[in-house]
């Protein structure tokens, strides 16, 4: 049994929508063209870094600033924070 016209026009449109989010990858600076590991395999990268999951709330002015530096710094958000609060965490001792 051959598909209506219309059934053919909404798997094109959901092939579309799927290459279009799989393609806008771009978050914290790592550009579209740079393969992620899947959860899994990152999960596990992490753990070997000896690497934590660690959320919080920020102002979102905050989260914005840190966003466009993360996309400069080489090590991404993850190296941004783990810098600042470092610096930061010195500072207090003194």
């Amino acid at each position: 049994m051959a598909m209506k016209k219309t059934d053919l026009e909404k798997n094109k449109a959901l092939k579309l929508t799927h290459a279009i989010k799989k393609t806008h990858s771009e978050r914290f600076g790592k550009g579209a063209n740079e393969v992620a590991p899947d959860r899994r395999e990152q999960r596990r990268l992490d753990q070997e870094k000896g690497l934590v999951p660690f959320a919080c709330k920020l102002n979102e002015n905050l989260a914005k600033e840190l966003k466009e530096r993360a996309g400069t710094h080489p090590e991404g958000m993850t190296g941004l924070l783990e810098e600042l609060l470092r610096a930061g965490l010195a500072a207090r001792k003194d």
